[in-house]
């Protein structure tokens, strides 16, 4: 099925201006979309990293492979500004050195990078190589053929020590989440996972355990929650968009045994979507900040830092801002436990990874110089030295790879970030992971879109749960038949 941008609108209607609009962006190298701020960088920036030596290189010339096969390409990458990808471009220069490939790379915004790739896809201009890219998007992806399954890359000898690599190692559920039909198109390169975050100190002193479900979430914020002080006992995302309330929604709706598909029909009005819509709401509305219904991440991250919040849900990674010492007033009163069960007795976290495709519009020769790229970027040696080998303040915690998350030296790295940080994230990774945990389905960025509109609609007390998934649910019944 191939589904074109154009097509897939909140709305579910066909744009043929916007179609136009798309191909002429494409055609001039995918330019910014709404002010986009790109912010180009190459090797021979201005503090340019000191060159690679021999030693440098030599745990990468372990892998019997050519790494100079594509000696002489160049190859943009896209990534979004942030520190894990910041510590992968302070790298560059290893590979090139390694690859003689000319590596450039530009930083795109979150909220644009998806944007831009899709035009430089669907138009089949070339300009990125690769990019940073959303697991949801995978599926339409692959159904216009955009990018290259990447099966045949990792089971080619002249491109891939099997045993050097070790695919594998890479966490499985982000590896699915990168895949369709048990085909990868993309690998991933840094993802989190969705924890409790709770303050142990006042736990603590009010008897509380981290909470084994969500009723149990519940008692503990409503034991916690003193608005005349400032202080409130739970927090969520709430600001609408498909990487925000629908980041939450998701995993509280498949904690209820919510099922995404009814006789092949995707359904998300079903009883189980309006019970737990009606728990989102209720947290939100009795044990959290007014304002948390348009939070963001860093919002709550923030809140938790200032002592105002008891407990959150969210990524793992957010522990590095929890843990400012220069802006955080709770560093060491900060610990973690998995995401509580559901009705249903279900533990399901929202998994999340940035991974790496390869441009279907490429020639031949430069898709090779991607690949080496993607496996020296994935490999357990470029984790390590973006991680805990990394010289300068942030240790990335978003390691691809079980072995990474196992080493005494990742332990060590991540020592200050609170009790029971690694053993938490881990059980998440390994047992509470639902790949389809989300629609996964090409049509997802209007589902995302619509369905976050629909419930930010009811916890904002618009709209009654059973009212705004049955309107959501008519939405998208229309342009899922496109």
């Amino acid at each position: 099925m191939k589904i074109s941008p154009a097509s897939i609108r909140p709305d579910g209607a066909s744009d043929p201006a916007r179609r136009t609009v798309l191909k002429q962006a494409a055609g001039l190298g995918a330019l910014a979309l709404g002010g986009a701020t790109m912010l180009p960088l190459h090797s021979a920036w201005a503090q340019q990293p000191a060159q690679p030596g021999a030693d440098d290189l030599a745990p990468y010339k372990q892998a019997k492979i050519n790494w100079r096969q594509a000696e002489g390409e160049s190859i943009t990458v896209a990534v979004i500004p942030a520190s894990y990808f910041d510590n992968l471009v302070d790298l560059v220069p290893q590979f090139e050195a390694l690859t003689g490939v000319k590596l450039r790379v530009e930083k795109v915004p979150p909220g644009q990078i998806r944007q831009k790739a899709m035009l430089d896809l669907s138009s089949r201009t070339g300009t990125y190589a690769t990019h940073a890219a959303d697991p949801m998007y995978y599926p339409l992806y692959a159904a216009n053929k955009w990018v290259e399954p990447l099966d045949r890359y990792l089971n080619d000898p002249a491109l891939t020590d099997k045993a050097w690599f070790d695919y594998d190692d890479i966490f499985k559920a982000w590896r699915d989440a990168d895949s369709i039909d048990g085909k990868p198109y993309g690998i991933p390169y840094d993802g989190e996972v969705t924890v409790q975050v709770y303050r142990k100190d006042l736990y603590q002193a009010k008897g509380l355990k981290p909470a084994e479900t969500y009723d149990e979430l519940l008692a503990n914020a409503k034991a916690l929650t003193d608005p005349s002080n400032r202080m409130y006992g739970l927090a969520l995302r709430g600001f609408a968009g498909a990487g925000q309330n629908m980041y939450i929604y998701p995993s509280l709706f498949r904690g209820f045994g919510g099922e995404w598909f009814d006789a092949g029909a995707l359904k998300v009005d079903s009883p189980k979507a309006i019970e737990a819509l009606d728990w989102y709401v209720k947290a939100l509305g009795q044990y959290a900040p007014p304002a948390v219904r348009n939070w963001n991440w860093p919002d709550i991250a923030d809140a938790f830092s200032q002592g105002t919040l008891g407990c959150y849900i969210d990524a793992h990674s957010s522990a590095a801002v929890i843990n400012n010492p220069e802006k955080s007033r709770v560093v060491g009163k900060i610990a973690y436990a998995r995401w509580p069960k559901g009705p249903a007795d279900k533990r399901v976290t929202s998994i999340w990874n940035w991974g790496f495709p390869i441009n279907a519009a490429l020639k031949p020769r430069t898709q090779v110089a991607t690949w080496l790229f993607i496996s020296w970027a994935a490999s357990a040696e470029t984790q390590a030295r973006t991680s805990w080998k990394f010289k300068g303040p942030a240790k990335r915690s978003g390691l691809n790879r079980l072995s990474s998350w196992k080493s005494a030296e990742f332990a060590a790295a991540m020592a200050g970030a609170g009790d029971n940080f690694i053993p938490a994230a881990l059980d998440s990774l390994e047992h509470d992971t639902d790949v389809d945990w989300r629609p996964r389905v090409p049509q997802w960025p209007a589902i995302g879109d619509t369905m976050a509109t629909a419930i930010q609609s009811a916890l904002v007390g618009q709209k009654s749960s059973k009212d705004a998934l049955a309107e959501a649910q008519t939405r998208i019944a229309q342009f899922m038949k496109r």
